[in-house]
């Protein structure tokens, strides 16, 4: 019970809910008993007695138990779904918030699938459970209580001779228990794998049918649909093996019943309502008792689901706000940041920053140049504190980026990464995204910066097109455009362009960059570039390599001597003689 002693907090606010739910229950379930006892009266009074005046009693007596249970049933089903469904959108709530806040490093190994997997499949075992299979479960329990304490006070030795067999048929559900659960447990980790092969597959389809790969998905998908298969098998097997052995057990308890039962009614010890009463109740008793293994079967799907979910609740943030994190104000930030002997490494890799150091004062535009694995992104990571720094500190206006909340620091910062990624949503509202209070003329102005004005006119609705998942049905440079737009209107004081025009042609690149120019006065900008002519403009240019810094200075500087950017300048200007030519002369 660990598990659901640690999701507690999910129900436990819902508890006179709950117990309406159980109270309900239990009356439906002691109303129950009344049947039996009823035939008792029907069998040695009325029949044996001949006493038929007391029928109408009876039936009416019978009419009304039957309503009154109806009615306490209905109440404990309508509670008791209630129940699971606040439980479920609590629950659901709380994990979508933690993914929120989880950091990079976590989602460097996780897979979409597995997620997915979780927030539906597994919240949905436990809602199933909470709301319906503990009742299920306490159900069973109170029948067997019940049921037991009238048979007691029926006749107690012939009660003791029928569950002669029930201590094998708990031992034999408790040994159930202990295989299905790991079962399940591989069941369910089957289950999230083949969700991941969809979801990627999906995602993925046109690289797939552009190289011709649709036989290696169908393969791979029936792999991890084989290994899924397996698990249900194995399971099933398991099933197979125990329910049997365990109706076994139940069914014994009705033949004793008969056997002992049937000699004491001939003995006259027993009458014979109170052996049909007995019979009546040691089916209310083993009834539940067959359905034991499905019980055990519910509640360890559950158990294993809830065993899923408490690892992304319990996930550990890596990078979050300390106590008391000073909360950054707009008009406080200038955007002078500072990278001082910034050393960093990945989980179980060399470092990918090593004593990095750069002061870009506010205003001021920074590139940065390297081939990949250089260290590049890395740098604009840390300043988002994506990760923390193994050693060195970086600032922002003299407040180290680590004693400020997250939420303030990334507010000031915007970021056009060389992925984009679009919502399934209108144009309008991915250049808006995330801002309140923007008027068209604000939107269409950033637009019209990132030279996406003119194409988003031209399509059907403009502005209110809904653009396909993922941006799908635009360009790689249409959707890097929409990108720039978004970045340009959240206003920051620190730019980030992670290869923001690499996607779009050298024209559309140069009209983009003399719109950034406008809008980079007065703020300080990093470029990522593999294109020296996105970075030839800055105040500071520097060239990484395996997380070292080879070289720093101006384009004029960096042209003029011997190393890895003028030989990049020389490459990329190859076909431009007159370039290389300058290129030489400044050198020399």
């Amino acid at each position: 019970m660990e598990v659901f002693r640690q999701l507690k907090q999910f129900y436990w606010s819902e508890k006179r809910l709950l117990t309406v739910s159980i109270f309900c229950l239990m009356v439906a379930t002691a109303l129950g008993l009344v049947y039996p006892y009823l035939l008792k009266i029907l069998i040695d009074d009325v029949i044996k007695q001949e006493n038929y005046a007391i029928v109408p009693a009876l039936a009416i007596g019978v009419f009304v138990v039957s309503t009154v249970k109806g009615i306490f049933q209905f109440l404990h089903g309508l509670s008791g779904g209630r129940v699971g469904n606040r439980v479920a959108y609590s629950m659901r709530n709380a994990l979508y918030e933690k993914l929120q806040y989880l950091s990079f490093q976590y989602y460097d190994t996780a897979k979409t699938g597995d997620l997915m997997s979780r927030l539906t499949a597994d919240l949905e075992a436990i809602r199933q459970f909470i709301g319906f299979g503990f009742a299920q479960v306490l159900n069973m329990f109170l029948m067997f209580t019940f049921g037991s304490a009238l048979m007691l006070y029926m006749n107690w030795q012939l009660t003791l001779i029928t569950f002669v067999t029930v201590p094998l048929l708990a031992y034999t559900a408790i040994r159930f228990e202990k295989k299905i659960h790991p079962a399940f447990r591989e069941m369910r980790l089957a289950m999230s794998n083949l969700t991941t092969a969809v979801q990627e597959n999906i995602t993925g389809v046109r690289t797939v049918k552009s190289f011709a790969r649709e036989p290696y998905e169908v393969e791979k998908f029936s792999s991890r649909n084989e290994n899924y298969k397996a698990n249900q098998i194995e399971a099933a097997s398991i099933w197979g093996k125990y329910f049997p052995v365990m109706e076994l057990f139940a069914c014994l308890c009705v033949v004793i019943l008969l056997a002992s039962g049937g000699t004491m009614v001939i003995n006259g010890s027993l009458t014979l309502g109170e052996l049909v009463a007995f019979f009546s109740l040691i089916w209310y008793i083993i009834g539940p008792m067959w359905q034991i293994g499905f019980h055990i079967n519910n509640y360890t799907q559950s158990k294993a689901s809830g065993e899923r979910i408490l690892e992304i609740l319990n996930q550990y943030i890596h990078v979050k706000n300390k106590e008391n994190a000073t909360e950054l104000s707009d008009e406080d930030v200038q955007g002078h940041v500072v990278f001082t002997d910034v050393t960093f490494a990945y989980p179980d890799k060399k470092p990918a920053l090593r004593q990095f150091h750069v002061d870009a004062k506010p205003g001021s535009v920074i590139g940065l140049l390297g081939g990949t694995g250089a260290g590049k992104s890395t740098v604009i990571q840390l300043l988002m504190r994506a990760y923390s720094p193994q050693a060195g500190s970086i600032t922002l206006d003299g407040h180290a980026i680590d004693d400020v909340t997250i939420h303030s620091l990334r507010k000031q910062i915007a970021t056009v990464f060389q992925e984009t990624f679009l919502f399934s949503s209108s144009i309008r509202n991915n250049i808006a995204y995330g801002l309140r209070h923007v008027t068209d003329e604000q939107v269409m102005y950033a637009a019209k910066l990132a030279k996406a004005h003119e194409f988003i006119m031209e399509l059907p609705l403009g502005y209110d097109t809904v653009v396909g998942e993922r941006g799908m049905g635009l360009s790689g440079g249409q959707k890097q455009r929409i990108a720039i737009a978004r970045a340009l209107l959240k206003n920051p004081r620190v730019l980030i362009l992670d290869d923001a025009t690499s996607a779009v042609d050298m024209e559309t690149e140069h009209e983009i960059q003399a719109g950034f120019k406008e809008l980079m006065k007065g703020r300080t900008t990093f470029i990522i570039a593999h294109r020296i002519s996105s970075l030839r403009h800055a105040d500071e240019i520097i060239v990484l390599d395996e997380g070292r810094t080879v070289q720093r200075g101006t384009h004029e500087q960096l042209l003029a001597m011997e190393g890895p950017y003028r030989k990049t300048y020389e490459i990329q200007y190859a076909d431009a003689p007159d370039a290389a030519a300058a290129a030489r002369r400044l050198a020399n």
